[in-house]
């Protein structure tokens, strides 16, 4: 092979790249919503296609460090450092500092509340020593769990062309969390707090419009569009929505205030049997997908 020839396959390799030729996911729209209990499928759209997760992934980011509190690995007020790598990734952190500390708590809180992507890396490297290592766990737990499309590459939700997942994936993770860590669950529904003299409100406008829903994580990247997993209860019934993919904050906020309008009454009254990870031994069961 010529030099020049060489030049043209870089050059050409370099276009495909930076074009997005290799992605293997895009900003489609799609929704899925389950009813908590049963595991009825209520409402479905593109709910397998492959669209990019991003602040979605924090959600295992603190599935697995749930796990660590249980086991004894980590505790409430152990001290985390934060690293250059963590204290790089813009844009929403708790910005301490390279070599500074936060709890445990704090960090839960500030990817709770704030999305804080050091926060997120903070725990990866506690947990994993790395976020590459970190990353291949949460993927591991993800297959446990039954989400069969997620791949994970970080535990912040940043553009990685390979990190991806599916509205249902994101739904079975919302009901894991919700079925294995149920205190800590209920984190989800914090809407501000107060972290070394600021007051910080989170970015979840539904909890502020929506009368029952109480958690749990929006993501945004340009890539991935407006994401969000949604839990919601009325009469005693709880339902999982997730919206993918949507092109602002407040058409994928409206998205979801429409599913839970068509859902939330008629949860109360369908049986069927479950979503992967709501209760065992039993497999999921579509009703007709809206399109």
């Amino acid at each position: 092979m010529t030099k020049t020839t060489s030049r043209l396959l870089a050059t050409a390799l370099s276009s495909l790249f930076l074009t997005g030729a290799f992605t293997l996911a895009e900003a489609g729209q799609a929704s899925f919503v389950v009813d908590a209990q049963s595991g009825q499928v209520l409402e479905s759209s593109n709910q397998d296609d492959l669209n990019y997760p991003a602040s979605l992934t924090k959600m295992m980011t603190l599935y697995l460090a749930f796990e660590a509190l249980h086991d004894g690995r980590l505790n409430w007020d152990q001290k985390l450092t934060m690293s250059e790598n963590a204290e790089s990734k813009e844009p929403f952190k708790l910005a301490v500092g390279a070599g500074r500390k936060v709890t445990l708590r704090e960090a839960v809180e500030g990817i709770v509340v704030l999305s804080a992507n050091d926060a997120a890396v903070a725990i990866a490297e506690q947990l994993g020593g790395s976020e590459q290592a970190f990353a291949e766990a949460m993927t591991g737990k993800a297959r446990q769990l039954g989400m069969q499309d997620t791949v994970f590459k970080n535990p912040s939700g940043l553009p990685d062309p390979e990190q991806v997942t599916t509205a249902r994936d994101m739904a079975t993770l919302g009901i894991s969390l919700m079925r294995d860590f149920p205190e800590e669950f209920k984190l989800f529904s914090m809407r501000g707090f107060q972290f070394r003299g600021m007051k910080l409100r989170g970015h979840n406008n539904l909890m502020y419009r929506y009368d029952g829903v109480d958690g749990i994580k929006t993501g945004y990247t340009d890539a991935s569009g407006y994401n969000v997993v949604t839990s919601a209860q009325k009469d005693g019934r709880r339902v999982v929505g997730v919206v993918m993919g949507e092109k602002t904050a407040s058409l994928r906020d409206d998205k979801m205030a429409s599913l839970l309008d068509s859902t939330l009454p008629a949860s109360s009254t369908t049986t069927a049997s479950t979503t992967p990870g709501s209760q065992p031994g039993a497999t999921m069961t579509d009703s007709q997908p809206t399109k």
